[in-house]
This record gives structure tokens, sequence and C-alpha cells, in this order.
């Protein structure tokens, strides 16, 4: 019986490891199916530590599935592609440093990637002022990234001062979004 026992759960691990990732969403949906249910009839056959074993492989390849199936794009704009500035200040926040650190993660997994940093301020202040602290925002952005060790070839910067406004209107809410400093794939 321990014998047999064994031989179930050798045949669903070895079921388990070969399992390829699956790029459409309905595939995807069959094979979370298929492995609930083969954990299902594993947890019937095994201790609660083996079924708890097997439920957490299939909830992480199904999430590496999805992970597979997502666009360079969208994986940088999963770990924040946008970071924020105070009025007139190109200092980066904490928060804004937690999010280039997860970009410069995310640039070192994936080394073919090239970005461009471009540089956005509220519409208070001259166009040419604008430029300038763009300018100086999307520097301090790429010099991060270049303090963590990602390559200054594959970093680019722009400026576009205050004329790609994220969210449009004149007051703080909107100034605050448009403070900022996008990291984007070129």
């Amino acid at each position: 019986m321990v014998q047999r026992l064994i031989a179930i759960l050798s045949a669903a691990f070895l079921l388990g490891a070969c399992e390829t990732a699956s790029t459409t969403s309905s595939d995807s949906a069959s094979d979370s199916a298929s492995s609930s249910a083969s954990g299902a009839a594993t947890a019937s056959a095994s201790s609660t530590d083996t079924s708890s074993s097997s439920a957490s492989s299939s909830a992480s390849s199904s999430s590496s599935s999805a992970d597979d199936a997502m666009t360079t794009a969208e994986k940088l704009a999963r770990v924040g592609n946008t970071v924020y500035f105070d009025f007139d200040s190109a200092v980066l926040s904490y928060d804004a440093q937690v999010t280039l650190s997860r970009q410069s993660a995310f640039l070192q997994l994936n080394p073919e990637a090239v970005v461009v940093i471009e540089g956005h301020c509220d519409e208070r202040g001259t166009r040419e002022y604008n430029l300038a602290l763009g300018d100086r925002r999307a520097s301090a952005a790429r010099d991060f990234l270049l303090a963590k060790g990602i390559d200054a070839a594959r970093i680019r910067t722009v400026s576009y001062g205050k004329e790609r406004p994220a969210m449009l209107g004149s007051n703080e809410e909107s100034w605050a979004k448009n403070r900022r400093a996008a990291t984007v794939l070129n």
C-alpha cells in the first residue's frame, strides 16, 4: 500500500514538473482545472502536507503562465513605471526610490529592454522652465537606475515639460499627477 502511494505521488509530481506554460487564457483555465483535479486526487491519497505542496505547485505554475503571457511593457507597468515629485523639485522621494528599485530589478531580469525616461511637469511655470525641470526629473530617475548597475546605453531621457499632462485640470490633484518621470520601453 505504501509503495502504491509513493508511486502515485511520484507520478503526480512528475506530471506537475513537466507541465508547460500555455499561451491562451482558455488553455490556462483548463490546465488549472486539471491541476486542481489531480491535486484533489493526490490529496485523497496522501497526507495534508503533500496536498498543500501540490496545491501551491499548481498555483505557482498558473501564476507563471500568467506572467509569461504578459508583454514586457505590461510587466514594467506592473512593477511601477511612474514616479512622482513634489512641487518645483527633482528630488526622489522614498516612494520614488522604491519604485525605481523595482524598475532596476525588472531591467536586470530583462537585459534586452531599453527604456526612455520621460520628465513631466504641471502646467505652472514657463515652457522653458518646465522643460528644464522635466529634464532634471528624468535625469534624477536615470541616475538612480545607473547607480543600481543598469547600463547607461539602455536608458535615454527626454523632457516634455508641461506639454503632455497625465491629467487635465488646474487643481492640486491634477498637478500632482503631472509632476512625474515615466519610464517607457523604447
